[in-house]
């Protein structure tokens, strides 16, 4: 049985989520799906990677997303000549205290656009990898934490685009979903004409929500139960890539986790308290896709890794609803009212 302090965080996740997506919603115009996925990866403690064709509005959602919340923000643009120091920072000798003094570099905000990240080299993309697994960076041997919350908004052109390099596996892993935002429709591109035509929308966006009720929202999505049959579904899902012939590399146990850690953010914003396999079914591709990487062989038959999880889903079985209770169970007698459960 759910408590009423659970609801209530439900209750303060739901309202708080309405208003960021709304605000966002007013500048990205026709792409709610996108809007909600964005704010599933950022109550997840995640980081977010959109990959499409220039001009569809890549760097407005993530600037849209982190004009919404009241924090700290940096924007790095990713090009060529950009060395790792510039977004991890750099010990600068101080000649007066002579010694060595931290300068820290633009990863250092809640939230980090990183503009067309694959324009950088590999080497300066992999300066992301720590702070984007650990929250923390390293320079000469000692550590600085990041800010809480901390997530990363990168966007990126497709491979084929001129000038670009292709993400390396583990710098794409680091990513909890990938999500295309795709050309508007008619309708919606012709109400963006008239908002965006004399002025830019986010010049009126003002913060609707606050980093501390960030915070307070990621901790209610950590509470979300999550039934053993779900987990145990998951880890097929996620296990099923490792051996599918299509597939030259699976997806990693980091996937699972960033899977499951999903579906609790998407049963959160709809106001539940325990996920579904409807949670980690909707999220299986925007999570798993971009860490797989294709055969030869499929590639030359324009299979493409979504159409490789689609199929995953539809050969996996899923667990019988009327055989499981996906409720959290009520704590035991001899437990105090109120007491937390794991």
């Amino acid at each position: 049985m759910t408590t009423y302090d659970e609801r209530a965080s439900l209750s303060d996740l739901t309202t708080t989520a309405e208003r960021v997506r709304r605000a966002v919603e007013g500048v990205i115009e026709g792409k709610p799906e996108v809007v909600r996925l964005s704010l599933t990866v950022l109550l997840a403690e995640g980081h977010l990677l959109i990959e499409d064709v220039p001009g569809v509005g890549k760097t407005m959602l993530a600037k849209a997303l982190a004009r919404s919340i009241d924090c700290s923000v940096r924007r790095i643009q990713f090009t060529p000549d950009l060395l790792p120091s510039d977004i991890t920072g750099v010990s600068v000798f101080d000649q007066q205290r002579r010694d060595f003094e931290f300068k820290p570099g633009a990863i250092f905000a809640q939230i980090v656009i990183g503009d067309e990240i694959n324009r950088a080299s590999p080497k300066t993309q992999s300066a992301l990898l720590e702070s984007m697994e650990e929250r923390q960076v390293t320079v000469d041997g000692h550590s600085y934490e990041l800010p809480s919350p901390f997530m990363v908004v990168a966007t990126q052109n497709p491979v084929e685009m001129e000038g670009t390099y292709p993400l390396p596996e583990a710098q794409r892993d680091r990513f909890m979903a990938r999500v295309s935002i795709g050309y508007p429709h008619p309708e919606a591109e012709l109400r963006m004409l008239d908002v965006h035509g004399g002025v830019s929308p986010l010049d009126d966006l003002q913060p609707v929500a606050h980093a501390h009720d960030i915070v307070k929202l990621v901790e209610a999505v950590r509470a979300v139960h999550v039934a053993e049959s779900v987990r145990r579904y998951a880890v097929d899902l996620v296990g099923a890539t490792r051996q599918h012939p299509d597939l030259r590399l699976g997806a990693s146990p980091r996937a699972t986790l960033h899977l499951l850690r999903a579906a609790k953010a998407a049963a959160a914003l709809a106001g539940r308290d325990f996920t579904l396999p409807d949670d980690v079914q909707a999220l299986a591709v925007p999570v798993l896709a971009h860490r797989l990487l294709p055969t030869a062989q499929a590639q030359l038959g324009r299979r493409t890794a979504e159409q490789v999880v689609v199929d995953i889903l539809q050969r996996t079985p899923v667990p019988d609803p009327s055989a499981q209770a996906w409720r959290q169970p009520p704590p035991p007698a001899h437990q105090p009212p109120g007491a937390r459960r794991l």
